[in-house]
């Protein structure tokens, strides 16, 4: 792993994610010092990981456009995920997710990680960022347009946001 610097913020570390922690995340292993709150890893982070491990494989380390470990600055609990699904395309642009475990929803953690993921990105010379969500799934909607995130449309599944970066 390139190095990648921790992102803080006033309630969180986001901990960039390595290659042996993604693998052992994947498989449902805490290594020696991880805490983990009930229901981390979800299903979507899983998934997100195991598609970083598989492109690192394929094209190398991303450098900071990678899975970033959500945890509670207060005691270091990790109780999501955030991160790029891959470096940026040819036109600049990052594709975002993100996931909390049931128990910490409503508090604001997501909007405020993906502000941080989102200042990470801007740093990193992205030139916009974009996500989505299920229809019903109106509190990631609240999430995006929290960060900033305008709304683009929508098809039969999901709406699509997206913020445009400016220096």
């Amino acid at each position: 792993m390139t190095d990648v610097k921790i992102i803080e913020t006033a309630r969180l570390l986001l901990h960039p994610l390595s290659v042996d922690e993604g693998r052992r995340l994947v498989g449902g292993r805490p290594g020696v010092g991880d805490r983990w709150a009930e229901g981390y890893p979800t299903a979507g982070d899983v998934r997100g990981v195991g598609s970083f491990l598989e492109k690192v494989a394929e094209r190398g380390d991303p450098g900071v456009f990678r899975p970033y470990e959500i945890r509670r600055l207060a005691d270091g609990v990790a109780v999501g995920g955030i991160g790029f699904h891959g470096p940026p395309d040819a036109d600049g642009v990052v594709t975002v997710g993100y996931g909390l475990v049931p128990g910490v929803r409503g508090r604001g953690y997501a909007s405020e990680a993906l502000r941080a993921l989102i200042a990470r990105a801007r740093e990193a010379g992205a030139t916009a960022v974009r996500g989505d969500a299920d229809l019903d799934n109106v509190a990631s909607h609240r999430v995006m347009e929290a960060a900033g995130m305008a709304y683009e449309g929508e098809d039969e599944v999901v709406r699509h946001y997206r913020l445009v970066l400016e220096d």
